[in-house]
């Protein structure tokens, strides 16, 4: 059962690069073109997560998975460079986490808070929280560097990444663990189910309070731009706050499970073993799916993607109508 479950996930991650990449990408170049009808500061906090989504692609799902699964004694492997490599996935993994945190309470504001939302909601500020974020979570991974040691030496070089027994023991360390699990993904789930609880108790009422003033009640039927824009933004909201939770759920099972147990992460008899590695998956198929939502849920977005889709094959084709005149 080992060797089928890895020969699975081996298979799984080259998938998910070979999509993740482009789709990430393609993300990024049309969001910052701004045609896909949200505001500056929307689109500022999107295009941030789709970067620390492709940057979990590279260094995640590249780097680490598919350099251990396809080249296991490549020069990624010398300790100081994998020990990089994992800073480097845990702090792009935590910022995917937390600008999905931001972007739900800029939204929060948006649709809750009128007084605020005109200082709040800016490009400007938009650049600053991100930036803030981003810079926080860079240095508190800073210590995972130092919780790696080599398994051996070739030619007196140090290789391989594997965890000091004192990671599983020390409080220092174990502290430090707690810390971070708290920190990514525990604080966020509640953060984010938090503020969508307090937008959706604010939509219902203010719902109610405009249908009253515009006479719907009665059965009039009039439409309403301002609560359509609305509904297409908490849709947009929703459906990524739902995608991130339903995602990172079995992880967060996971760690609570062996911590709380005492079982050993790393026994690949234990069912526990399989769980996390699951949840392992999930997290990292995270970083692909904000693209489709954002296709099921913007028009415009979907029309920008064809139009990308459509501008090589159509460049090809006029190039060879021009070869052929």
């Amino acid at each position: 059962m080992y060797e089928t479950f890895h020969s699975v996930i081996k298979i799984y991650y080259l998938i998910l690069a070979v999509i993740g990449v482009p789709v990430n990408l393609v993300t990024i170049v049309i969001l910052s073109r701004g045609y896909c009808g949200l505001s500056t500061c929307t689109t500022r906090y999107l295009v941030a997560m789709a970067t620390a989504d492709l940057l979990v692609i590279i260094t995640e799902v590249i780097l680490r998975q598919i350099r251990s699964y396809y080249f296991p004694l490549c020069f990624l492997n010398i300790t100081p460079v994998c020990s990089i490599i994992y800073v480097l996935s845990c702090a792009a993994t935590e910022c995917s986490v937390w600008f999905t945190v931001t972007f739900t309470f800029d939204r929060f504001v948006a649709i809750c808070c009128q007084k605020l939302k005109t200082k709040y909601c800016t490009e400007k500020t938009a650049a600053v929280v991100l930036a803030t974020t981003c810079i926080l979570l860079c240095l508190t991974n800073i210590p995972f560097y130092f919780r790696y040691e080599s398994y051996g030496r070739i030619d007196n070089v140090p290789y391989l990444c594997i965890i000091k027994p004192i990671y599983y023991t020390d409080p220092r360390w174990v502290g430090f663990k707690w810390f971070h699990t708290v920190l990514t993904p525990l604080l966020p789930f509640a953060l984010i189910l938090l503020l969508n609880a307090l937008t959706v108790r604010h939509i219902l009422v203010a719902s109610r309070v405009r249908k009253g003033l515009r006479g719907q009640n009665k059965g009039e039927n009039r439409s309403d731009p301002e609560m359509e824009s609305r509904r297409k933004s908490v849709i947009l909201l929703f459906t990524i706050s739902t995608n991130f939770i339903l995602l990172w759920s079995v992880y967060v099972l996971y760690f609570l499970y062996y911590n709380i147990a005492g079982s050993d992460p790393n026994n690949s008899r234990d069912f526990v073993y399989y769980f996390g590695h699951v949840g392992t998956v999930l997290l990292n198929l995270s970083c692909c799916t904000n693209t489709f939502i954002y296709g099921a849920t913007q028009s415009k977005f979907r029309e920008q993607v064809k139009s990308a889709v459509k501008y090589p094959v159509i460049s090809i084709i006029q190039l060879i109508n021009k070869q052929n005149n």
